[in-house]
């Protein structure tokens, strides 16, 4: 990619990495102004590689590349552009904490280092640029092709792969990542973890077999205000009905207290409870007695 810019200038290595800082050598480090010319390079490279990938967005811009822990491998060529330099392609990897499924459909977790996205320029295809870059960062992070993860990567990428590297049986995943046969085994991807497995429907807690069971049979039976007079769910909810809340309780009416004078006060009793029963029976007795009295 051919730029107003001096390429070699800018770009002090044939391939330089780039991070948050946007430096592309000793002669850009506190100069605001080449790096604002290297932002534009990065924007460029990110802008050709989305349309090559025929994708509505770019995935690489110098903005992101700020924002995100991700690393930018440049490769120039100083001779071209009459000496100024062109820049030939980028790779750009990071991790990414991904759920992956094995060969047996086990999921696991991972955090492998990972290919976001890898451009050449057209003009420049099948001049081995390709594999100079690949290799140059599998050295610098010390990593095997086998232990990376792969974002969305072309059929022109995965045949590189291919011819390059013998990776040919991927591992289908429910995600946008490619990892091939070996990814799972590899030392280099120390930090795979089985993901819990998850728990079967219907699974009871021992301690929650009675509390089951009564709710079993209040489902059973009608609410309480149908239920039998004397019935076990009658008497349970007369009983339950001195500790639920006025917007829970079954009469939905605001409880009464009794007078506080009054020894031994508390909270009146449920109309379905033995004690009210008994109460009425007595004031029946009286009321009788008093209307034989009068006559």
């Amino acid at each position: 990619m051919e730029s107003p810019c001096d390429m070699n200038q800018l770009f002090s290595e044939r391939i330089s990495v780039l991070d948050q800082d946007l430096v592309g050598g000793r002669r850009t480090a506190g100069r605001p102004d080449l790096q604002h010319h290297i932002a534009s390079v990065i924007d460029e490279l990110g802008r050709a590689s989305a349309k090559a990938q025929q994708l509505s967005a770019p995935i690489t811009s110098a903005s992101k590349l700020q924002t995100q822990r991700h690393q930018l491998y440049l490769l120039k060529d100083a001779e071209g552009c009459r000496g100024r330099g062109i820049i030939v392609g980028f790779l750009k990897v990071g991790c990414k904490k991904l759920f992956l499924l094995d060969r047996h459909g086990v999921h696991v977790e991972a955090e492998p280092l990972c290919i976001l996205d890898f451009y050449i320029s057209e003009n420049l295809q099948r001049h081995g640029y390709g594999l100079e870059l690949f290799d140059f960062m599998l050295k610098h992070k010390n990593v095997e092709p086998v232990a990376m993860a792969y974002d969305r990567p072309s059929p022109k990428f995965l045949s590189f792969l291919a011819k390059h590297y013998c990776l040919m049986e991927n591992v289908p995943q429910v995600n946008n990542f490619v990892v091939f046969e070996g990814f799972f085994l590899n030392r280099a991807v120390a930090q795979l973890r089985k993901a819990p497995p998850k728990k079967p429907d219907g699974e009871i807690k021992p301690y929650s077999l009675m509390e089951r069971e009564a709710v079993h049979r209040e489902q059973r039976t009608p609410p309480w205000p149908f239920a039998p007079p004397h019935s076990p769910q009658r008497w349970a909810s007369s009983q339950c009905s001195q500790s639920l809340s006025v917007g829970s309780s079954p009469c939905r009416t605001r409880p009464r207290v009794a007078p506080s004078s009054s020894p031994g006060g508390k909270w009146d009793q449920s109309p379905q409870s033995p004690a009210v029963d008994r109460c009425r029976a007595k004031r029946s007795s009286s009321l009788n007695r008093s209307h034989l009295d009068f006559q």
